[in-house]
């Protein structure tokens, strides 16, 4: 027989949170949440009391974060809460000694740099663009790659597959890439050329986008000229206008 506490915990599905649309805290039990904020971002939130002290975390979008990688997170922290462990503080000192080693994982990189530019960008579209495409064509091959071990090669995997029939969607995954990659670069996670830049680099290997033949209309024979004139005359809005390109 469940207990109490186990009947409180999973009460979403992954069925429901994909059909839930209003802004709020949907709880899932044990202090996962998940949220939808006003502004139409869609994530988990872990709320917890430690000290007397109420806490929220955010453990990340649902683009990248699974409901059941969140209740794993969840259970995580709320083992630390049994220590007196601040899940926050937790997290906060493993990034930092990932720093000193120089571990960073590209989705985390991705993640940090959406939210941080978020309020930047006036289309509140663009960040769930920027989560989407990244979700589904990048992370599956770079996602869990430290930022510092991605070369040319796995950039090529990401984008050959849809650079023929998806291209303008290809182009923008390789843009958002090298743009995360350059802003890891200053920070100090890696070093080097940016793989994931186009021009002396992909465009050596990626078809470049064919430009369409200009037609130009087919000119006049001259003889026809003081004809099509003397017809233009007849319409005097136009006439004058006309005549001087026609003299030029």
């Amino acid at each position: 027989m469940a207990t109490s506490q186990s009947r409180q915990l999973h009460r979403l599905s992954a069925l429901r949170v994909g059909k839930l649309v209003d802004p709020g805290y949907y709880p899932d039990g044990g202090g996962l949440y998940f949220q939808i904020s006003a502004s139409g971002s869609r994530s988990w939130i872990f709320q917890f009391k430690l000290s007397g002290r109420s806490r929220e975390m955010g453990l990340g979008p649902i683009a990248t974060v699974s409901l059941s990688q969140a209740r794993a997170e969840a259970a995580r922290c709320r083992a630390l809460l049994k220590d007196k462990i601040d899940p926050i503080e937790a997290r906060n000192e493993a990034q930092r000694k990932a720093a000193v080693e120089g571990s960073r994982q590209f989705r985390i990189a991705a993640a940090e740099y959406i939210e941080n530019n978020r309020r930047s960008w006036k289309n509140i579209k663009h960040a769930k663009q920027w989560t989407s495409t990244l979700a589904m064509y990048a992370h599956p091959i770079i996602g869990d790659r430290d930022v510092k071990d991605i070369d040319t090669a796995m950039i090529v995997r990401i984008l050959q597959p849809i650079w023929a029939d998806k291209r303008e969607t290809a182009s923008r995954v390789r843009g958002r890439i090298e743009t995360i990659l350059d802003a890891e670069k200053l920070l100090g996670y890696r070093q080097g050329e940016n793989p994931a830049r186009w021009c002396g680099h992909l465009d050596k290997v990626l078809a470049k986008r064919k430009r369409a033949a200009v037609q130009h209309h087919p000119a006049m024979p001259w003889a026809d000229i003081p004809e099509f004139i003397t017809k233009l005359e007849a319409r005097k809005r136009r006439a004058r206008a006309l005549q001087s390109c026609c003299i030029c």
